[in-house]
This record gives C-alpha cells, structure tokens and sequence, in this order.
C-alpha cells in the first residue's frame, strides 16, 4: 500500500509552497497555480466548463443547490441544476422537506444534458428513494465524466435526508457508478456500519466501500483534531491524507456542499484527483476563515473567499 501525508496550509498564498513540495505525480501546470490566481475569475471569451449540480433546495443558500452554483461560479465554471427536493431551514436548522416529483427530475437532466455539455457533476441530497433510482438511472445512461458523490444522510441539526430506500440505492447502485464520494466521518459510519474517529479508522471504512464499489473515496474529517482528509484510490492500495489545523468558527453550514462541488469543479477543469483534493480543500478553509453570520444559528460559509 502506498501512502503520502500532505498538511494543507490555510491560505492560498501559501499553496505554491505546499505544491512545489508535492509528490511529481500531483504536479501539473505551474503556471496555473500562483498564489491568489488559483480561484480567481479571469474574464474569457470562450464558454467554462459546465458543471451540473443534483441536490435539494436550501432557500438559505448556504447548503444545495443555490450554494453549489455559487461555488461553481468562484471556480470560474457555468453551474446548471437539477433540484431533488425543497427544504424549509434557515440557519437555525431543518423544518421540513418536500420531495421533487421524480420525473420532473428526470425531465429536467435529460433536457439539460441534450443542450448542454457537462464536464462534471456533483450529486449531493436525494431524499428519496425515487430520487436515487432516476439519478442513478440517469448516470447509466449519460455516461458523463467527473462524478462527484456527495452521501447526504442527515442534515447538521439532525433531520434525515435520505430514506432508507434511497440509502439502499445509494449503496447498491449510485457507488459504483460514480467516479469519486465525499463521505464525512459520519457518513462513512453509517454507510459502513463501523467507528470512523480517526485516520485509521477512515482508512478501513474507505475499504469496505471500495468493497461496495466505491472507486475512489475522500473520507472528510473536520472534526478531528487536526482536521484530515483521507484520499483513497485502486481499491484502497493508495493512501493520501491531507492535515490542516482544525478552524474552530461559527459559521460551517454547507461545508460539505463546498467541498465536493469544489472537488467536482476542479476536475471539470482538468486537474488530476490528488490535486483536485488539495485545491478543494484549499477553498474550503478560505470559505470558513473569510465567513460572516447572516442569521440566528450556523451560518454559511463565504463561497466567493478570493476576491479577483
């Protein structure tokens, strides 16, 4: 097993350093990754790659759709959606969900994808089982590159966000055909039904999903001190961890959300997985560093955290 541990500095500034100090194999383009110009907008005449988002409908935009197409266009990408389900939450929780008639899910991929092409795509909440089964039927189908999986089981404050049906065809079919799944610490739990509290730990729940089908795995964990995200490809033969230190704040609604749209963006733009993590990662702590409140209870993080 081949294993590599990264520690992740906070501020793009300092991103050069850390990837100048990479293994060869995480290196691209040089010129692409200078300082402040790693998430900048640089104004182009030519259309961004296309990135479509699948998840429910959060009207505090710090979560779902409305958040991921923010996120979208930070990386200079064009974000298109497919919403799932609506949700009634503000920063203060979840209240309520109302699932998305199937096939007006249905309907509304199949439109996207005859008029646009999609470089990748980000899945996040289902909801149901009947969401799951068209967006996995959906993927059989589209064949389309660059699929992010985002398990969305329960919300932060504690509303279920999958049934179990929909749990099931997460497991069985969406796993397999997905290229990489974002699961947290939680989420790897109880998709694996094991303790995952530690990196060791996230290693072997990322096996037991490689031995589900998953073909490569970012077990994220933020609330381990300190904070590390462990990559997992070849069917767990390849480590990477990322570390950073943990950021104790606020506002962290939607980190999730961020992370794995960010991840799928990064591929959208042609950036292999190990550096497709690092960036994403990268973002997400700008996102939480450079947050501000905007209710009553956890805010969203900041998706625009470098200004051009």
């Amino acid at each position: 097993m081949f294993f590599q541990q990264l520690t992740v500095k906070p501020l793009t500034a300092l991103f050069l350093n850390i990837y100048q100090n990479s293994e060869p194999l995480m290196r691209g383009n040089q010129s692409d990754f200078a300082g402040d110009r790693v998430f900048r907008y640089i104004p182009s005449m030519s259309a961004p790659p296309i990135v479509l988002t699948i998840a429910g409908f959060d009207p505090s935009s710090g979560a779902g759709v409305t958040a991921d197409i923010k996120t979208i266009a930070a990386h200079n990408c064009y974000g298109v959606a497919a919403i799932t389900a609506l949700t009634v939450q503000s920063t203060q929780g979840v209240r309520g969900v109302t699932q998305i008639d199937p096939q007006v899910l249905t309907d509304s991929l199949q439109e996207l994808t005859r008029d646009v092409k999609v470089s990748a795509v980000h899945i996040g909440m289902l909801g149901s089982g009947g969401a799951a089964s068209r967006v996995a039927d959906f993927l059989s189908w589209a064949k389309l590159s660059n699929v992010v999986l985002d398990p969305v089981l329960v919300s932060s404050s504690g509303t279920r966000l999958l049934d179990n049906s929909g749990r099931e065809v997460l497991v069985r079919e969406l796993l397999p055909l997905v290229d990489v799944t974002t699961p947290n610490i939680g989420e790897a739990a109880d998709l694996t039904g094991q303790e995952v509290k530690n990196p060791e730990q996230m290693i072997l729940a990322a096996r037991c999903l490689h031995d589900r089908g998953a073909k490569a795995l970012v077990v994220t964990g933020g609330h381990i001190d300190p904070a590390v995200d462990v990559l997992s490809v070849s069917g767990g033969q390849i480590i990477q961890a990322f570390r950073s230190e943990r950021l104790r704040a606020l506002n962290t609604h939607g980190t999730g959300c961020a992370f794995s749209t960010a991840l799928a963006c990064q591929l959208a733009l042609g950036r292999d997985l190990s550096m497709a993590v690092l960036l994403a990662k990268t973002y997400v702590l700008s996102a939480i560093r450079s947050s501000y409140s905007i209710g009553h209870g956890r805010g969203p993080v900041n998706h625009f955290p470098i200004k051009a």
